[in-house]
């Protein structure tokens, strides 16, 4: 089955949900154009809920307002973060926690960019891509010790597997630690192997606890977020 969107953005490049959506909405039209069925497949539950429920379009954040709040996250606590949103924006501080260190710089930006709380334009969806009650909507639970085994097995795989080459290429890219791309789970890891900070062992063990914990806030994501016309299923038969 052709996969589109994979691996087709810069890592260099901000991207955001908003973006996808854009994307997204071209792929369906060619998809619809050849009577295909589109089958959306992923793991972070808020692209699932903008597809099918739309999306704040929020205007996109200037390079230099995004660049001065991650400086200041170098150098200031998360809760020093949160009393600043505190005095600009009352909204989006009520209801990020104290210790979120992402969304309230994201919520800074926003305000900075726009003058508007992100809690305003979040109120202000955009109409959906997918109608949610022509759509199939399935949510993979798998018990949970057999989930962290197959994670720990999967990375272990992954390091002999091109993952050291591919941090490797991105290292030499040297680009700005606070990139999303910079952060992801395994990257830190394999780069403290490859700058000897870690052996291979304790990269690998650190890399899976870090997917393990991951998995956790999504199960519990899934489970607050999504409603009863999501089918939760444990596995998938092949047949």
């Amino acid at each position: 089955m052709p996969h589109k969107l994979y691996g087709h953005v810069p890592p260099d490049k901000a991207y955001s949900v908003a973006d996808w959506l854009v994307d997204v909405g071209d792929k369906l039209d060619e998809a619809y154009e050849q009577t295909k069925l589109p089958i959306f497949v992923g793991g972070t539950g808020l692209y699932f809920k903008a597809l099918i429920e739309g999306f704040a379009q929020i205007p996109n954040v200037g390079e230099e307002v995004r660049k001065l709040w991650r400086d200041k996250a170098e150098e200031k606590t998360a809760e020093e973060l949160h009393k600043i949103l505190h005095q600009r924006d009352h909204l989006a501080a009520h209801q990020i926690k104290s210790n979120d260190t992402q969304r309230i710089l994201r919520a800074l930006e926003v305000w900075d960019a726009t003058g508007r709380s992100i809690i305003e334009w979040q109120n202000e969806n955009s109409a959906p891509l997918i109608d949610k009650d022509m759509a199939k909507k399935i949510v993979l639970m798998p018990k949970r010790d057999v989930l962290y085994d197959r994670i720990n097995v999967r990375f272990a795989q992954m390091f002999d597997s091109g993952a050291i080459e591919e941090v490797e290429n991105l290292l030499k890219l040297e680009l700005d630690p606070q990139l999303s791309v910079m952060k992801a789970i395994g990257v830190p890891q394999i780069a403290a192997y490859l700058q000897g900070d870690m052996d291979k062992q304790q990269a690998i063990d650190k890399a899976s606890q870090a997917t393990r914990n991951y998995a956790k806030r999504q199960m519990t994501w899934f489970r607050n977020q999504l409603d009863d016309s999501w089918k939760q299923v444990d596995s998938i038969p092949f047949n």
